[in-house]
């Protein structure tokens, strides 16, 4: 019997290639390891956060996890996010090596309202998106009066009820940030 596995595909594939899995498989772009079995280094992606959860992490187009380190007792390995945080998970999850194909997916313009109309059709209702202040008092807190204006501040506190929780929900501060990052 035929097994069909859907999974996402890493850059440097091409039909017809043999991948394969499991702990004594090869450290080849496409084949699917436990990350204990990876030297530090190692460019990963569809990571795992708990072991057999079927890949939680680095999935996105042209994302990918890097082996850091590997603990004393080869227990736990640290990956880098792409985010750039860094994660401990149990040396048993498994990864596949490579970089997500697809990358670069955001360089190119949208340039027209239809191309953004096709791509979000695929996924689901959230475009185009109607500011508040556009709509009726009946639809939205930010609605209605005889301009298109707010009428009191944006920020909500965290224990408004739902329906007034609109806006700049429990922000510490608002406004432009002045001022470098310190190091």
């Amino acid at each position: 019997k035929l097994d069909k596995e859907l999974w996402v595909a890493v850059e440097g594939l091409y039909t017809g290639q043999f991948v394969y899995c499991g702990a004594k498989a090869r450290l080849e772009v496409g084949n699917c390891m436990p990350l204990g079995k990876m030297p530090e280094g190692t460019v990963v992606s569809m990571c795992e956060e708990k072991a057999s959860d079927r890949g939680r992490l680095a999935r996105a187009s042209g994302c990918n996890c890097m082996v850091v380190g590997h603990s004393d007792d080869g227990r736990k390995t640290r990956i880098r996010l792409p985010s750039g945080s860094r994660k401990t998970v149990p040396s048993t999850c498994r990864a596949v090596i490579g970089i997500v194909a697809g990358g670069g997916r955001l360089d190119k313009p949208v340039l027209k309202a239809g191309n953004n109309h096709h791509k979000y059709k695929v996924k689901r209702n959230c475009w185009p998106r109607v500011r508040g202040s556009a709509m009726n008092p009946v639809e939205h807190p930010h609605g209605g009066g005889n301009h298109q204006h707010v009428g009191h501040p944006t920020t909500m506190s965290r224990d408004a009820v739902p329906g007034q929780k609109v806006g700049l929900i429990a922000a510490r501060r608002t406004g432009i940030l002045r001022g470098g990052k310190k190091k």
